[in-house]
């Protein structure tokens, strides 16, 4: 079966763009250490992860290039699509923007220019661990974001939205006040929080955000909050999800080379194979290859 990976990362070193590969080996977030990440991570390095699973596209998502100058990021990525044997990885580019600036309509109008453009991701995770947080306010209740936030409709971009559940109502209220711009939750909304209470706020919100037509569910980076994972530790998260949101409103994602630091692709593909073994041919289609396609308009 032919594939879609639409989550994961390139980055190089000597582009010296990248705030976090100048943290020293005491820096520790949620999904690993960033000195431990590969320096380089380029189509080369990405192919080769993908070499048995049939992955015939891809979407890059922003990963925190200098916020200054984010539209260099998307140039990149697209001069990388189309260089001779790239095989047009990446298909989809999500690039970021941060709604608070004022310049925000030149940056949107700048990731435009580019042919692969599809979205705009800007983190909004905010939490009392220091090592969660990766924001430095909540975005969601700044009334100028939000105003700023529906301009992403003008530009027909989609918005990849990554945060905790904690702040999956504020989500919810947002894509209702935007029911034409498309939503995609990253990181099966990030269950970072493992005691039976958060996980049952972690569905409850997940169920909020379901509610809205116009958020779909990207299956991804549980690695990220399960470093020794397992098919059946990660099992009622996936499955969960797909309850929650639908078949046809889900795509599973690597989040590779992040998720690389705890398993291989193989292992994440084909855990999410082994885990809808008894899912229809038709469902598995639009899990893996369709619903991407379809979203991210590749």
């Amino acid at each position: 079966m032919n594939t879609i990976d639409p989550h994961h990362h390139l980055w190089r070193e000597e582009s010296r763009n990248y705030p976090w590969m100048q943290a020293d080996e005491s820096v520790d977030v949620i999904w690993g250490k960033p000195v431990n990440l590969p320096r380089n991570y380029l189509t080369a390095d990405l192919l080769d992860d993908f070499k048995n699973q049939n992955v015939v596209k891809s979407v890059h998502v922003q990963c925190e290039h200098d916020p200054s100058r984010p539209v260099e990021e998307t140039k990149w990525l697209q001069a990388v699509a189309d260089a001779p044997g790239s095989g047009g990885f990446p298909h989809g580019i999500v690039g970021f923007a941060n709604f608070a600036q004022p310049d925000i309509e030149e940056v949107l109008e700048g990731h435009c220019q580019y042919p692969n453009i599809r979205g705009i991701r800007q983190i909004l995770n905010v939490h009392e661990n220091p090592r969660f947080n990766h924001a430095d306010r909540d975005y969601l209740k700044d009334p100028l974001w939000r105003k700023n936030f529906s301009l992403l409709s003008k530009y027909n971009l989609s918005f990849d939205l990554q945060l905790y559940y904690h702040q999956m109502d504020g989500a919810a209220s947002l894509a209702r006040e935007n029911p034409d711009i498309l939503f995609i939750l990253n990181h099966t909304g990030m269950p970072a929080d493992r005691d039976d209470e958060s996980i049952r706020n972690w569905r409850k919100g997940m169920q909020t955000l379901a509610d809205c037509p116009n958020i779909i569910a990207k299956i991804s980076g549980l690695a990220m909050c399960d470093w020794h994972w397992t098919v059946e530790s990660i099992r009622p998260f996936v499955l969960n999800t797909i309850e929650d949101f639908g078949v046809e409103r889900c795509m599973f994602a690597s989040n590779f080379p992040v998720d690389k630091l705890h398993s291989s692709f193989d292992a994440v593909w084909n855990a999410f194979k082994e885990i809808t073994t008894l899912f229809s041919d038709q469902e598995k289609a639009a899990l893996f290859l369709h619903n991407a396609e379809k979203y991210y308009r590749l």
